[in-house]
């Protein structure tokens, strides 16, 4: 899961879209592609966003050899941002990364100034802090990040079963010393083992 690229666009009325700050990530590509690939990113977000409503946000996969997802969210006032992604990365990350990008986009400038703006005029710190932190989406995002954890936990759960049973104890003396398992519980229990311990032979 990477993030290949992230803009800050501005559409204006005529449709046309100014590409007003970028970052990339092509560490995974040839020397001698990177060129080529980074032309391909900024015709992407920019194609992509000119033909995209205001108001809207969407995924696109592009067509650029380098499997990539086009996110892209316009708002009302023109203002728009592009993150092109791997298709693994996580759709929903995606797009809180784009509105976080241009609330610290209009927070630095004003929506007056976007309309004299040439392009790649916007310089933003933060642009480049969030790109990097968002590169791995578990740690940026809590929602991940729990459902990560959940995940680990799961897998520990069910270690911690496999060494018990590793250790040679008997489950069905633990059951039989159980407080917490009735007696039809228990008989519950040694049947459907003895059922699908005969159905694991075959």
């Amino acid at each position: 899961m990477k993030l290949l690229a992230i803009f800050v666009l501005y559409k204006e009325d005529d449709g046309k879209v100014k590409v007003l700050q970028d970052e990339f990530n092509l560490g995974s590509f040839g020397y001698f592609e990177r060129y080529y690939v980074k032309q391909l990113l900024v015709f992407s977000a920019r194609t992509i966003t000119e033909r995209t409503a205001l108001c809207t946000r969407q995924s696109v996969e592009a067509d650029l050899n380098v499997n990539g997802i086009v996110h892209v969210y316009v708002r009302p006032d023109g203002l728009a941002s592009v993150i092109i992604s791997d298709s693994e990365y996580p759709q929903r990350v995606a797009h809180i990364l784009l509105s976080k990008v241009m609330n610290d986009f209009t927070t630095r400038y004003p929506s007056a100034s976007w309309v004299n703006m040439k392009e790649q005029t916007g310089k933003l710190a933060s642009l480049s802090e969030s790109f990097k932190k968002y590169q791995n989406p578990q740690e940026a995002d809590p929602l991940m990040r729990l459902e990560k954890d959940l995940d680990d936990t799961k897998d520990i759960l069910i270690k911690t079963m496999i060494n018990v049973l590793d250790r040679g104890e008997n489950l069905d003396d633990l059951f039989a010393r159980s407080h917490d398992l009735s007696s039809a519980t228990k008989e519950f229990a040694k049947t459907a083992r003895r059922k699908n311990q005969c159905c694991t032979l075959f």
